[in-house]
C-alpha cells in the first residue's frame, strides 16, 4: 500500500511540474496578448469618442474592434486570474472546517468546476468555433487590403471573434486540472514538493 502511495505521488508530482511548465508559459504569452488586446481596445473606444464628438464623423469598424479585443483579453486573463487566485471567492467555510475536510471539499469544489468548464468547453466549440453559419459574417470589419477569407470573404467571420470563449475554456480547464492534482498532492501531505505558483499583477477582490 505504502509503495503504491508513492508510486501515485510521482506520478502526481511529475504531473504537476509538466503543467506547471506548459500552463505558465501559456498564460504569461496569453497575458501579453490581452494587455495589448486592451491597449487596442482602449485606443479604439478613445478614438471613437475623439472622432464622434470632435469631428462628428465617427468610423463604424471600432465598436466591433474594441468588442474583439474585449473578448480575447476575457479569454486569456481569465486562466490566469483563475490559477493565482484572482477570482471572487467565499473562504469562511474553508477557513472554519480542519484542514484535511476543507481540502477535501475544496478538491470537490474544484471536480464541479471542471465538469462545468467541460460543458462550457463543448458548448463553445460547437456553437462559437465550428457553427460558422451560425454566427455569422461581421457587419464592420474587414481583412485589410481587400483579402478574401472563407465563406465570408472580406468580412471577418464572427467566430473568430467567439472562438475566444473557447480558447479561454481551454485554458480554464488546463488550470483547473493543475489546481486539482496539487490539491490532491496537499492531501497526501506532500505541498512543499510542489512548484510554486508565483502571484502576477492582476486585479483581485481583496
Amino acid at each position: 500500500m505504502q509503495s503504491f502511495l508513492r508510486v501515485s505521488l510521482s506520478v502526481l508530482l511529475a504531473a504537476s511540474k509538466l503543467l506547471h511548465r506548459v500552463n505558465g508559459t501559456i498564460l504569461a504569452v496569453g497575458r501579453w496578448i490581452g494587455v495589448t488586446a486592451l491597449a487596442i481596445m482602449v485606443c479604439l473606444i478613445l478614438g471613437q469618442v475623439f472622432f464622434r464628438y470632435v469631428l462628428n464623423d465617427a468610423p463604424n469598424w471600432t465598436e466591433e474592434g474594441a468588442r474583439f479585443g474585449m473578448l480575447w483579453m476575457s479569454g486569456l486573463m481569465a486562466p490566469l486570474a483563475y490559477r493565482t487566485g484572482g477570482f471572487v471567492a467565499i473562504e469562511m467555510v474553508g477557513q472554519a472546517l480542519p484542514k484535511m475536510i476543507a481540502g477535501v471539499l475544496g478538491l470537490i469544489l474544484l471536480a464541479l468546476s471542471l465538469w462545468v468548464l467541460c460543458v462550457l468547453w463543448d458548448r463553445g466549440l460547437n456553437n462559437h468555433v465550428d457553427s460558422l453559419s451560425g454566427r455569422g459574417c461581421s457587419t464592420t470589419l474587414r481583412w485589410p487590403f481587400g483579402i478574401e477569407i472563407g465563406k465570408c470573404g472580406a468580412k471577418f467571420a464572427n467566430n473568430y471573434q467567439y472562438a475566444s470563449l473557447w480558447v479561454g475554456m481551454s485554458l480554464l480547464i488546463l488550470v483547473n486540472i493543475e489546481l486539482m492534482i496539487r490539491q490532491v498532492v496537499s492531501l497526501l501531505g506532500s505541498e512543499l514538493r510542489l512548484p510554486r505558483i508565483d502571484a502576477v499583477a492582476v486585479g483581485g477582490a481583496d
